[in-house]
């Protein structure tokens, strides 16, 4: 008797873990895989161990994206919170990287993030929004898987053809900004050159008044050198006239007059070699001239190229103001306007 107990027991035990082996296929939709095997020496009437399913795909049901109020709106499950989170898109503005950026930002537990198209290939986090609705793709979150699907675009969305009305509409942004705030910007600009104008004439004060006493100088040497010149030249007239006609004969003055003629050629030549200038009379008497303005000028300790800088910076803010005060030229390249000579 305590045989037949024994083997009904036995009986018993083993059509009952059968028995939960078989409800466990049915209740499961897709294949299973056994991660432990039954090892040949244990029993026969011990239960198999417990099934462990294993996948990297989140259900589509999880992750949706549609279009509302004009905008896509993308629903996300966070990992760390296991709650779905709604992320609205700015397709003209955001890139890929915005979207990752406040995907990690919004759940600290997404510690990597891509965006790939469906034959799975990488998408650049600089690629934009709108580029990226135009067709399906999948977002990789902890390397779970997320399928999106790209809806269709309402007719109030921004498209591609508007890009050009919006940039209409940044132009006219910009010319309402400029004229509520060019006035202000104009005159604050116009009370600044004004007052470096203000300082350059201030510096400019004193050494004019060193230049002026220089240039007459120098106006005065170069004046006494043509003069002198024409002295010498008379001078040379008449002694020559008295020789020819008083103290010798033309026959004997011929060649020395010959010869007075080729020494001031030489004279010539020799300054063409020197200056690099023909000898021009006004070009030869503004040399004169800026030789003795130089000579006074290391004198009088008088610095030029300080004066020539500060002459053009004077010429440079006067300019300024003049396009400044002329609103038909201020919108103009400097080229356009500029004074042909």
């Amino acid at each position: 008797m305590a045989s037949l107990r024994m083997v009904a027991k036995l009986r018993a035990g083993v059509f009952g873990c059968t028995k939960q082996f078989h409800f466990a296929l049915k209740t499961t939709r897709s294949p299973v895989k056994l991660l432990h095997t039954i090892h040949p020496r244990q029993p026969q009437w011990i239960c198999p161990p417990q099934v462990v399913f294993c996948s990297t795909l989140a259900p589509s049901s999880d992750v949706w994206l549609q279009y509302k109020h004009g905008r896509p709106v993308l629903a996300l499950p966070l990992p760390s919170r296991q709650e779905r989170c709604l992320f609205f898109l700015r397709p003209m503005l955001m890139t890929v990287g915005d979207l990752i950026h406040d995907l990690q930002r919004e759940d600290p537990g997404v510690t990597s993030a891509s965006v790939l198209t469906k034959d799975g290939t990488r998408v650049a986090n600089t690629t934009s929004m709108d580029t990226l609705l135009d067709k399906d793709f999948q977002l990789l979150i902890n390397d779970a898987v997320y399928n999106v699907h790209s809806p269709e675009r309402e007719a109030s969305s921004v498209s591609s053809e508007h890009v050009a009305d919006v940039e209409d509409m940044k132009h006219m942004v910009q010319l309402l900004h400029m004229a509520l705030h060019l006035p202000d910007h104009l005159l604050l600009k116009e009370r600044r050159l004004m007052e470096r104008l203000d300082g350059l004439k201030q510096d400019l004060s004193p050494l004019e008044e060193v230049k002026a006493q220089l240039a007459r100088s120098a106006e005065f040497h170069s004046s006494r050198t043509l003069w002198t010149g024409v002295a010498l030249l008379s001078v040379q007239g008449g002694a020559l006239a008295w020789l020819t006609w008083w103290v010798y004969s033309w026959d004997v003055m011929e060649p020395v007059t010959y010869f007075l003629t080729y020494c001031t050629s030489i004279g010539v030549f020799a300054y063409y070699v020197l200056t690099k200038q023909d000898y021009v009379y006004p070009d030869a008497k503004d040399r004169q001239f800026l030789y003795y303005f130089h000579k006074g000028a290391k004198k009088e300790r008088f610095n030029v190229q300080k004066y020539n800088d500060l002459r053009e910076e004077l010429a440079s803010v006067e300019e300024d103001l003049r396009r400044l005060r002329n609103p038909t030229q201020l919108q103009l390249p400097v080229e356009q306007i500029q004074r042909k000579p």
